[in-house]
């Protein structure tokens, strides 16, 4: 797959805060984003949420064997855990170059084919839309199963019957997750945010 400009710019301003400048200002280093996630690098590159493998083969071409080697004990850490080890790799570097590179090259095909499993007929939908669900997955994952994942199950159907609508609704539907909790307000933008985008194919 290849993100259009408007799915890039949407993937983008919610992962490194739109672009170069902004990551090089507060990203380079990494960061742990709260809640459950783990220690984050590049363009939302979460280690709790990869294999030693996959961190490897992704990441050692590109910033070499001793950084890499450093992020080793967060991988498969999250949460509180993933927040107390990053003081230890606070200081490794990620140039912008390695970050985009990975992304493109390793995040975006890896997360399309898990779209492709998930949401069968997602090929056949407008960019736009292809785009917005993939920035659904980079958020959230794929998983369709338990209640916080309704409204996600119910989009696989949409995306079959190509209801560009529907997909919209249940991308705002599901901001109810996240009433009440610290990241609300982030939350409720990149769900607009890609409801928005699907919208504008109808």
């Amino acid at each position: 797959m290849t993100l259009n400009n408007a799915s890039l710019k949407l993937i983008l301003d919610y992962e490194v805060g739109g672009g170069q400048s902004y990551y090089e200002r507060n990203l380079r280093y990494p960061v742990w984003p709260n809640g459950e996630s783990g220690v984050t690098i590049g363009v939302g590159y979460d280690l709790g949420y990869n294999t030693r493998a996959s961190v490897v083969m992704a990441w050692d071409p590109r910033i070499g064997e001793e950084k890499t080697d450093r992020l080793i004990p967060c991988i498969g850490i999250k949460g509180e855990a993933a927040h107390a080890l990053l003081p230890s790799v606070r200081d490794v570097e990620i140039p912008w170059s390695a970050a985009l590179s990975v992304f493109l090259d390793t995040d975006v095909p890896t997360e399309w084919r898990s779209a492709c499993r998930t949401y069968p007929g997602i090929e056949t939908l407008h960019p736009n839309a292809q785009g917005a669900i993939l920035s659904l997955g980079f958020n959230r994952g794929w998983s369709l199963n338990g209640p916080r994942r309704t409204e996600m199950k119910e989009i696989k159907a949409l995306v079959a019957a190509q209801d560009y609508a529907g997909i919209a609704d249940q991308i705002l539907a599901m901001k109810r997750i996240w009433i009440g909790t610290s990241i609300e307000g982030g939350m409720y933008a990149r769900r607009n945010a890609e409801a928005a985008l699907v919208e504008s194919v109808i």
